[in-house]
């Protein structure tokens, strides 16, 4: 009898089992199908993102002029012609003092070549000229085999080049219509939708909305954070492009793993070729831990703060974005997973329900008060006062 019953409950909990294993199937499957699908539809996906990171970034301005009476699509130019202006202004502040600084630079650059070789020249290494040479001829050969495949390349990285600029004016156009009609979005898309889904998901996408503005925050604070660190290393030790390269790290910030390494990789070489290798390579610890700071305390730290995860999903989500999508998955990792988090909050509200009052059961009627009559109703009280309560 005992093993008859245990062998039931091993095949029912084996089909339980089983069940739960295909719906995951499906659900992985679903998910597979509607990544391909994005993936298909990338090059219209992407100004859709850059312009919604945009427009949390300038979305504050233009909600202030909106309360204060101007017309939504004033107050949406202006703050479009406003963030035109500051990036414009931000490349030339980047641009001028470094073409300013160029014929020293090249200059610089040459005196620097040449201490390598000397150096190199020297112990330990000892290579002489004519192995610079015998490199150098190796290397034009090489090249010049390779003609091909750096035309190639040449022509592949002017082509991302134009997509990009391409995207860029796209996200700005959307990123005007959202500023202008964006708080009549969600309206619309309740009145669209049928049925429970005419509240539901107005609502994630609110509070994703929300998500998304907080990501875009602490971004830019953990960029300004090492903008400001990297700064003033820099202009302790005299660097002649320290405020440049301050913006340029900013800047970079936005961009996972490369824009950091972008940035120290100026830094650098900037430094080398002005101060030499001995602040070349103080710059180079600087930047080093800063960046160190950045990735394990000051990034997850404010956007655990901002997304309501745990510092480490953030570096779990990070990892397994860049692993799986390069620069792009690292850029939306955080606030991918922050979403989905959004949204398991929201079926878990959903499908919370308050428990039901427990009601206590009636009580049985005693034989004797069966068997007695039922007694007079009484009187009501007479009306007037309540008595004050004893002393």
């Amino acid at each position: 009898m005992g093993t008859g019953l245990n062998t039931r409950r091993t095949r029912g909990a084996l089909r339980q089992s089983a069940s739960i294993s295909l719906q995951l199937l499906l659900v992985l499957l679903a998910t597979w199908v509607a990544l391909r699908m994005l993936g298909s539809a990338w090059s219209v996906i992407w100004p859709v993102v850059i312009a919604l990171l945009l427009t949390t970034l300038t979305w504050p301005p233009a909600r202030f002029l909106r309360k204060h009476g101007w017309h939504p699509a004033l107050a949406a130019s202006l703050v479009t012609l406003l963030f035109l202006l500051v990036a414009i202004g931000t490349l030339v502040g980047i641009a001028v003092p470094v073409g300013a600084k160029s014929g020293e630079l090249a200059d610089q650059v040459v005196a620097g070549i040449n201490e390598l070789r000397q150096w190199a020249a020297g112990p330990p290494l000892k290579i002489t000229d004519e192995q610079v040479s015998g490199y150098l001829d190796t290397a034009t050969d090489r090249l010049q085999s390779s003609v091909g495949g750096i035309a190639t390349a040449t022509l592949s990285g002017v082509s991302s080049v134009v997509n990009g600029l391409v995207n860029t004016v796209l996200a700005l156009f959307l990123m005007f219509f959202f500023l202008k009609d964006g708080p009549r979005f969600l309206p619309w898309l309740g009145r669209q939708l049928p049925g429970r889904l005419s509240t539901d998901i107005p609502a994630v996408a609110g509070r994703c909305w929300e998500t998304l503005g907080a990501f875009v925050r602490s971004q830019a604070l953990v960029g300004l954070l090492d903008a400001v660190l990297i700064g003033i290393g820099l202009a302790i030790l005299g660097v002649d492009l320290a405020l440049p390269l301050a913006v340029l790290t900013f800047i970079t910030a936005f961009i996972p793993i490369v824009g950091a390494l972008f940035a120290g990789f100026v830094a650098v070489i900037i430094t080398f070729v002005t101060n030499g290798w001995t602040d070349a390579l103080i710059v180079l610890a600087i930047i080093i831990v800063v960046q160190q700071l950045e990735g394990n305390v000051f990034q997850p730290m404010l956007q655990s703060r901002g997304l309501g995860l745990h510092a480490g999903v953030v570096l779990l989500a990070v990892t397994l974005g860049s692993s799986l999508y390069g620069i792009v998955g690292a850029l939306l990792a955080v606030p991918v997973a922050a979403m989905i988090a959004v949204l398991w909050n929201y079926i878990r509200e959903q499908l919370t329900d308050a428990p039901p009052p427990v009601s206590a059961p009636p009580a049985e009627p005693s034989p004797a008060a069966e068997s007695s009559p039922p007694a007079a109703a009484s009187p009501p009280p007479p009306a007037g006062p309540a008595p004050a309560p004893a002393a």
